[in-house]
């Protein structure tokens, strides 16, 4: 069996894409999948990088992008009506069902479809308690479910970047890094032993210098 995890920000369109791919590429094979919520913010603070939305022309491509890809693949997509926003509540609400820093695909999927379904504002507080209710029966009622929330979090980031990953969605497996919407034909390849990985095309992208000083 192959174990997966996959990384995740909910703020992420392309998280959200993913996700809904997810089983159709691993179909056929024997795999169990984790879902870690993590701060895609710290991440790309971590590598000095700004992001999509950082930079005006790609921010407003990426949202072209998104939704294009939506109807390409049957996903349905619509921007909120803010982004990028705060992730944080969300993500903190999917770890109080959590007692491992992982949420199952129901939790995930409940908050994937609240963001990018409608069109609405992710962090409207009467939206927000709509979403805890819906969530209910998979909410920790402990006293530390608040507080291990965020050291999961904080966990969850720390173990991806550990690992090697710089973005979201990413997917870490068998000690490797597939990162993005697009990786996931890779990602498929590699489970099904295709013989490029042990090629010198796969070991030898960790030895090419860079020609800029």
């Amino acid at each position: 069996m192959h174990h997966i995890t996959m990384y995740l920000d909910f703020v992420s369109p392309y998280a959200w894409l993913a996700f809904q791919q997810l089983p159709t590429t691993l179909q056929g094979l024997s795999c169990h999948v984790e879902y870690r919520p993590v701060l895609l913010g710290a991440l790309l603070q971590q590598n000095s990088n700004p992001g999509p939305a950082g930079i005006p022309a790609k921010r407003i491509w990426t949202y072209r992008h998104v939704q294009w890809l939506g109807q390409h693949l049957g996903v349905p997509l619509q921007m909120p009506a803010q982004h990028p926003f705060n992730p944080l509540p969300l993500l903190r609400l999917a770890l109080q069902t959590s007692q491992d820093g992982s949420i199952n695909r129901f939790v995930a999927e409940t908050i994937f479809r609240h963001v990018w379904e409608g069109g609405a504002d992710a962090l409207d507080p009467e939206r927000l308690k709509q979403l805890q209710q819906r969530l209910q029966a998979q909410l920790r009622t402990d006293a530390e479910a608040s507080a291990d929330a965020k050291r999961q979090l904080r966990s969850n980031t720390e173990q991806a970047s550990a690992q090697g990953v710089f973005g979201a969605p990413a997917f870490a497996v068998h000690g490797e890094v597939f990162w993005g919407l697009d990786s996931l034909p890779m990602l498929r390849d590699l489970l099904d032993g295709h013989a490029w990985f042990h090629t010198e095309a796969w070991e030898n992208a960790k030895s090419i210098s860079s020609g800029l000083a």
